[in-house]
């Protein structure tokens, strides 16, 4: 019964030592119940200083206790404790994992949302003016058809209608999904970067060779990368590891579809002031004074757009940005 159970389950006896743990306790501690079995529980790695006080109070006064976002090593969770008869003691373990992805995926509906009210917004203060400068070009240009001046009203017509387009296309990336070879688009976004950087930085590629192909905009999932590769440059990092693998257990995964592809970029870098980063992806939010604040807004609303996500978690030192994008079947 208990191994059916996606909770985890220690029982321990008198002494706190462990007597039995399920398979998702194997997998929230890291270890066989096997090798578990008979050692005191405080033995076990990564155990954390107040699950241990939580244990021991448990014992003296034989009331439960709840702990909320306990970290172990098999990540975060929610634990219980509670006496049984006989002086032992039973632990229940909550996996926050899919809670948290849950919490991502609503930030992301945020984080797109108001990128695009600032394209209705930017779009609508900017094109205002421009429509005044086109129109003044366009007379000018009537006016001095044939004369040098006249081609350079021209001019300015041709790049007043080019910000026009790209306002229109700001913040709703239109992609061109086909088959993509991700390891391809990521050595090109690494090549870039290392042209950029000359011999400053080091670039360690970690691959997994089994990923198919992904249905996705090869040029929005370069763009998208190689932000993430400039922004871990301009954090002065001297190293940045780039690394693929597969998932089959995330809130991401939607009917016919059983595993992601998930990249992450990590660098030895300065980090993300912890002031910025649960604002990280909003538009116009930055750390750098030459920054526009946009790069993490748009590479967003990239992943959104491939129905993926992206995340930013904080190293020691440095930083680790996570892109997943489901994986697809393709057809033959």
């Amino acid at each position: 019964m208990l191994e059916a159970l996606s909770t985890a389950i220690v029982e321990l006896d008198d002494q706190g030592c462990v007597l039995n743990m399920n398979t998702a306790a194997e997998h929230c501690l890291a270890t066989g119940r096997e090798r578990a079995r008979g050692s005191h529980f405080k033995s076990l790695d990564g155990v954390p200083g107040a699950l241990l006080g939580a244990i021991s109070e448990t014992t003296n006064d034989q009331r439960s206790r709840h702990l909320h976002e306990c970290r172990l090593v098999g990540g975060w969770y929610d634990c219980n404790v509670q006496s049984m008869p006989g002086q032992r003691m039973l632990l229940e373990f909550y996996d926050l994992k899919w809670q948290q992805q849950q919490d991502k995926l609503q930030q992301r509906e945020v984080q797109t949302g108001m990128m695009d009210l600032l394209r209705r917004n930017l779009g609508h203060e900017i094109r205002n003016p421009l429509g005044g400068i086109r129109g003044a070009a366009q007379m000018m240009a009537a006016e001095l058809e044939g004369r040098e001046l006249g081609t350079l009203a021209q001019l300015i017509m041709r790049e007043v209608d080019r910000i026009d387009e790209l306002l229109a296309r700001f913040g709703q990336p239109e992609l061109d999904r086909k088959p993509v070879d991700v390891h391809f688009v990521l050595r090109e976004a690494a090549e870039l970067l290392h042209l950029e950087s000359a011999e400053f930085l080091r670039i360690i590629q970690d691959y997994d060779p089994s990923i198919p192909p992904l249905l996705a905009d090869a040029s929005a999932l370069r763009q998208l990368l190689l932000n993430l590769l400039r922004n871990a440059f301009q954090a002065q990092a001297t190293q940045i590891t780039i690394r693929s693998r597969v998932e089959h257990d995330s809130a991401l995964l939607k009917p016919g579809i059983s595993s992601l592809v998930r990249l992450d970029v990590d660098d030895n870098g300065m980090g993300v002031p912890e002031s910025l980063r649960s604002m990280l992806f909003l538009p116009l939010v930055t750390g750098r004074r030459d920054g526009t604040g946009l790069g993490l807004a748009l590479a967003q609303q990239i992943a959104a757009a491939h129905q993926g996500l992206l995340t930013y978690e904080p190293l020691t030192p440095g930083s680790r940005f996570t892109l997943k994008l489901p994986l697809e079947r393709l057809d033959d």
